[in-house]
């Protein structure tokens, strides 16, 4: 018996398919989702979230969202995530490089800004510390300029 697991981000599906289990990076812990999990509705914190599936395991960065689970799917609204096997390390360095240089450069005046510089550079973080512990075989090639977001 499996749970149907679909991950979205703002931009794209990132993935959808069966699971046996899914680990879920929840604000007030991590969580394991099993077919026939009781509803709930919970926020995601940074963090790692797993899709184990027929003895695989996909791992997934996650920056934050809302997980619904139903005894039958779990879906997944993520602010950003992706599959850690799709990170282009020089672009996660290049973007944590630019967010400690503006955190560098003291407070701004804007508490927003600051607030997205210190997610950028928690983000960049996350996608390098995943690529180190995660990833399978070599790094993803740099994508070109035109490609970067």
């Amino acid at each position: 018996m499996s749970i149907r697991c679909e991950i979205v981000s703002q931009d794209r599906m990132v993935f959808q398919g069966p699971a046996d289990m899914v680990l879920l990076p929840g604000t007030e812990g991590e969580m394991g989702i099993l077919p026939n999990h009781a509803p709930l509705l919970t926020t995601l914190k940074f963090g790692i979230i797993r899709v184990r599936s027929q003895g695989q395991e996909t791992i997934f960065t996650v920056a934050g969202g809302i997980a619904e689970i139903q005894p039958d799917v779990i879906t997944i609204l993520a602010d950003a995530a992706e599959n850690v096997e799709e990170i282009d390390v020089q672009r996660a360095e290049a973007a944590r490089k630019r967010a400690e240089e503006s955190l560098a450069k003291g407070v701004p005046v804007d508490s927003d800004s600051y607030l997205a510089m210190e997610a950028a550079l928690r983000k960049s973080n996350l996608r390098l510390d995943a690529v180190r512990r995660y990833r399978h075989g070599p790094a993803k090639p740099s994508r070109t300029p035109d490609e970067s977001r």
